[in-house]
């Protein structure tokens, strides 16, 4: 199942690239375009939740020893929390551009709490397994809830991307940018597959 994951993750990254390069107006932090500038978040908050699934597989795709597979597991986080700061500034930079207010929308409300979460999680990990403050029997209590909590994160950061794929869709629809069953169209809607299938499938990976 963890080939899948790794597989679907990629072509997911391949679809979004094609769609920001070739469809879109590139990808540029700073430049002068806003739509460049926006562009920033969806690549690096895929990003996000790329990492943050290989991190999850860490423990099933690394042959080393345990110290090893979690000291990846929290490096791949740590890094994916970087990208997601860049990226979510990169949106509110856009925001400011365009005079648009910030956090009005269902994708935003997901997104915002997933990444704050994750943060949470990522710091309770830190402390508690990688630093261990916690006696040997709390980490044991607590490491199943710690698992539950990142697959729900998981399932919320893919949530969050195909909302967040949804309300583009529209935006560029109602501008009259985009037709159905346009080319374009169908790359966003195998874009918004290939991540779900990605979440899916490191999920199945870690087991039940």
């Amino acid at each position: 199942m963890s080939y899948l994951a790794h597989l679907f993750g990629i072509i997911a990254f391949i679809l979004l690239l094609i769609w920001l390069l070739h469809y879109r107006e590139g990808i540029e932090y700073d430049s002068n375009n806003g739509l460049r500038v926006f562009n920033v978040h969806p690549f690096l908050m895929y990003g996000f939740i790329f990492l943050a699934g290989e991190a999850i597989l860490a423990f099933q795709t690394i042959p080393s020893e345990r110290k090893t597979r979690k000291f990846v597991h929290m490096t791949l986080h740590l890094v994916a929390l970087v990208l997601g700061i860049i990226g979510l500034s990169a949106v509110f930079k856009f925001h400011d551009m365009r005079h648009i207010p910030n956090l009005y929308s269902l994708h935003s409300w997901i997104g915002i709490a997933t990444f704050c979460l994750f943060g949470l999680q990522w710091v309770f990990g830190l402390v508690v397994f990688m630093l261990q403050a916690a006696s040997g029997p709390t980490r044991a209590k607590v490491l199943p809830w710690h698992k539950v909590g990142g697959k729900a994160l998981m399932f919320m950061a893919v949530c969050a991307a195909e909302t967040g794929l949804m309300e583009k869709t529209s935006f560029l629809t109602n501008l009259g940018l985009l037709k159905p069953h346009h080319r374009e169209s169908n790359l966003i809607n195998f874009t918004g597959l290939a991540i779900l299938l990605f979440g899916v499938f490191v999920n199945f990976s870690v087991g039940f």
